[in-house]
């Protein structure tokens, strides 16, 4: 299944994409899942879950906007300098741990929505990556047992001002409002199958600047789950970011940086496709 989080006629609800309908899961469950996260915890999606026939009042996509697909996330966990190739452009050394950071919740925008580059940078750079939704609470989650925890997975651009990274802290680079994108839905695991093997393609304007497979992670995604699961409990709908590849812009010569007027697609193969416009704070695109 692809499920998403949508607004429609001043209502939010989630549902599951069928073709080009969104069967509204929420309408059909009101009073019992006020949102997909509810519904992810409440275990609504099992492998006894039956999508509904869609009916007159179930909206197309086009019809709709499309919200971050996991609303007001517990957390947002990220992993930096997980892609070999990432680390050599970057000059660094393998990392031992994981290394972790983490992501506000009004950072990220939906697929069609605008990244929003800040007056106070120039330096907005992109990073494609999958993102793991937790489906089940997980703590000391054994490795060869964590992918038991994962729901589904999305695509993500944990776009980053790299001036502020580098210069003030990477808490500061990767936490600027509306920078981050997320969607256009969860796939759920059961249709994506082995992470191992899916590809990460990242464009800007439509021109290719990332490729990286899974197979390529430093740490896997078990590895990553049960070792963020030593640190604080994973609850459902928490995101964890995997990494990029590489190719970003602040390694290229000359740096390529986002732009007001940029398009920015992530696409990940048996995922799907998040795309995002670029737009000044002061909410121009050029």
């Amino acid at each position: 299944m692809k499920l998403v989080s949508f607004s429609h006629n001043g209502r939010d609800s989630f549902g599951v994409c069928v073709g080009d309908r969104i069967v509204d899961i929420g309408r059909r469950y009101a009073g019992q899942f006020a949102t997909l996260k509810d519904a992810i915890a409440g275990e609504l999606f099992e492998v006894d879950f039956t999508v509904p026939a869609a009916d007159a009042a179930d909206p197309s996509i086009a019809e709709v906007r499309l919200l971050p697909p996991v609303p007001r996330p517990d957390k947002i966990i990220c992993v930096g300098r997980n892609y070999r190739g990432h680390i050599a452009e970057a000059g660094l050394k393998l990392p031992d741990y994981p290394n972790l950071f983490v992501r506000l919740d009004n950072t990220l925008v939906a697929h069609g929505g605008a990244l929003v580059r800040p007056q106070v940078s120039t330096s907005f750079d992109f990073e494609g990556e999958l993102a793991v939704v937790i489906g089940k609470t997980a703590r000391y989650v054994a490795r060869d047992k964590a992918l038991d925890y994962v729901f589904g997975y999305a695509c993500f651009n944990d776009a980053t001002l790299r001036d502020f990274q580098f210069d003030h802290s990477l808490t500061a680079g990767k936490n600027f409002e509306a920078t981050g994108g997320f969607g256009p839905w969860i796939a759920t695991s059961d249709e994506v199958g082995d992470p191992r093997e899916l590809a990460l393609t990242t464009l800007v304007n439509g021109t290719e600047m990332q490729h990286g497979h899974l197979k390529d992670l430093i740490f896997d995604i078990p590895y990553l789950i049960s070792y963020v699961s030593q640190i604080t409990t994973l609850s459902p709908g928490d995101i964890l970011a995997t990494g990029t590849p590489d190719g970003v812009g602040f390694v290229r010569n000359p740096p390529v940086w986002l732009s007001p007027g940029d398009e920015v697609e992530v696409r990940i193969s048996r995922v799907g496709a998040l795309a995002n416009s670029v737009i000044s704070s002061a909410g121009q695109a050029s």
